[in-house]
């Protein structure tokens, strides 16, 4: 139950769902391109996705000195139906229809080597 808890207190904030919602659809996303799509300082990016990895909601991995974030499906059992939830709510929203679009701008424009 101690685990739900922190998992619901980490979805408690619209930041973090925001976050979530771009990388809910099995994306890998660099801390660069969260920060782009949601027009978020990079301190601000890093704090909510610190967040989502103690809770295990997120995995990380270092490229240089970029850090590339992905949705942790292996850490719970019923993970598939809680991030399953999410990506179904997520559709009906105009907040993550923005995102999404802003994000898909950014990334059309990014250059290559730009978080490598």
């Amino acid at each position: 139950m101690k685990e739900m808890t922190q998992i619901f207190k980490a979805l408690s904030d619209e930041t973090r769902l925001r976050i979530m919602s771009l990388l809910v659809n099995d994306k890998e996303l660099c801390v660069c391109d969260i920060m782009e799509a949601l027009h978020l300082p990079q301190s601000k990016a890093s704090r909510h996705l610190s967040y989502l990895r103690n809770a295990g909601l997120v995995d990380d991995r270092r490229h240089g000195v970029w850090i590339y974030y992905k949705i942790n499906r292996e850490r719970l059992e019923y993970a598939s139906v809680v991030f399953h939830l999410l990506a179904v709510i997520f559709e009906g929203l105009d907040q993550t229809a923005k995102d999404r679009r802003s994000l898909k701008k950014y990334l059309a424009t990014k250059k290559p080597a730009s978080c490598n």
